[in-house]
């Protein structure tokens, strides 16, 4: 399959790669808004491993898996910068339901439960859980996909408010102490989902099996996940 040039079949390329661009959108997918389409980001990704196809001779000596993952996640981030897939309305909901969990940890002493938040919040069980679902990837992303070689940086391309910078945070030890305090603190449940997103990298199916829920509360409960972290180190 390879030769001097790189790789010297495309379509078969296509077809051996195919389920690492799937595996990869699928990963992706845990942590993107609702509305984003699967099969956009997989067709995105499919242009990447053809990019890094016809790229790869220029690579000598890398493993070509290594690149192609590269240049189809990057094809894959590309695609949801276009779409705008950060709209100001999923930022707005998170923060409310962040504040919320912050004012109910303070005044529990722990962390609060769906249904207290729900009630701060003054909606239903149902119309939270539905907020959490439409709200995810409204509050992270990679640290790897922050950067990428002749790309703009990604935090000139959205408007943050005026909290500390989060390159800074990233590279702060007391803050990542905090981070890894404020993950210990989480809820079991919440605990082990957060291992199998981001230590394990599986994807939402196989984290609704091993929980024994289906999809979209997985993507529930990983909001929910996130706005308790990013209550508990709001100051630090």
């Amino acid at each position: 399959m390879y030769n001097a040039s790189g790789l010297n079949d495309k379509e078969q390329c296509l077809r051996e790669y195919s389920q690492l661009v799937k595996r990869l959108a699928h990963q992706m997918m845990t942590k993107l808004p609702y509305s984003v389409q699967i099969d956009d980001i997989i067709q995105a990704g499919m242009m990447g491993l053809l990019d890094a196809a016809s790229r790869y001779d220029e690579f000598h000596g890398a493993q070509f898996e290594t690149y192609a993952t590269q240049r189809i996640r990057g094809a894959m981030l590309d695609e949801l910068r276009e779409a705008d897939w950060l709209p100001r309305s999923l930022r707005r909901d998170m923060r409310s339901i962040e504040a919320a969990i912050s004012r109910l940890q303070q005044r529990l002493g722990r962390s609060p439960n769906e249904a207290e938040i729900a009630k701060e919040l003054d909606i239903s069980l149902v119309e939270y859980q539905q907020m959490l679902q439409t709200s995810r990837g409204a509050q992270l992303v990679y640290y790897e996909d922050l950067h990428d070689e002749g790309r703009e940086d990604f935090f000139e391309r959205f408007e943050f408010s005026n909290d500390a910078d989060p390159m800074n945070l990233l590279e702060d030890e007391r803050f990542k102490m905090e981070l890894m305090r404020a993950i210990d603190n989480l809820p079991e449940r919440e605990r082990m989902l957060m291992g199998m997103i981001y230590e394990q990298e599986m994807n939402l199916r196989e984290i609704g099996e091993v929980l024994g829920v289906g999809e979209s509360r997985v993507s529930q409960l990983h909001s929910q996940a996130v706005a308790r972290l990013r209550g508990w180190l709001k100051g630090h």
